[in-house]
């Protein structure tokens, strides 16, 4: 995994972020701002702590980003989003 890409488990699913791809909308921060935040790079991150959120709206909170940089894999490693 690179520099630029960032992977955690939350709510059951696992939630990378490639900030490769990212351009800082905000989209995802403002549906789930408790488990993503926009940095110093004006680019998306994981807040430090990253609290289980309904699975939902974790999951609508990946979905919405318009460049496809939240990639969401169920506990089977099936790709949820995008």
């Amino acid at each position: 995994m690179s520099d630029d890409t960032r992977e955690r488990t939350i709510s059951g699913v696992s939630v990378k972020i490639d900030r490769t791809l990212c351009i800082g909308s905000g989209n995802c921060t403002n549906l789930a701002p408790e488990i993503f935040e926009i940095d110093d790079a004006n680019l998306v991150d994981f807040q430090d702590e990253t609290p289980d959120i309904d699975q939902g709206r974790l999951v609508e909170s990946c979905a919405i980003c318009p460049v496809d940089a939240l990639i969401v894999e169920d506990e089977d490693g099936e790709q949820i989003v995008p």
